[in-house]
């Protein structure tokens, strides 16, 4: 089980976390999304819990809570910057 981020990704959080001056890493889950499913729920993770799992990825922590793990493993997660968007892509 794992999920990756892209070097382009791990380089974005790092200099978010380096901005923000706190946090331990990316915390990444789903939620349940209407009739479509489930939609990504992505923000910065200031600390681990119990029921969290930690992958390390380029250097920068990714924490998925155990209800999302199954629907996120596997997953490789971008960071693309351009002049319509800005923003994670999974």
């Amino acid at each position: 089980m794992a999920v990756q981020l892209t070097e382009s990704a791990a380089r974005h959080v790092l200099s978010m976390l380096d901005k923000r001056g706190a946090g331990v890493g990316l915390r990444v889950g789903t939620r349940k999304s209407g009739c479509t499913g489930f939609a990504y729920v992505v923000d910065y993770a200031d600390e681990v819990a119990d029921e969290d799992v930690v992958f390390e990825s380029h250097g920068v922590k990714v924490v998925v809570d155990g209800g999302s793990l199954e629907t996120l493993d596997g997953t490789e997660i971008d960071f693309h910057q351009g002049l319509e968007r800005r923003g994670f892509v999974f």
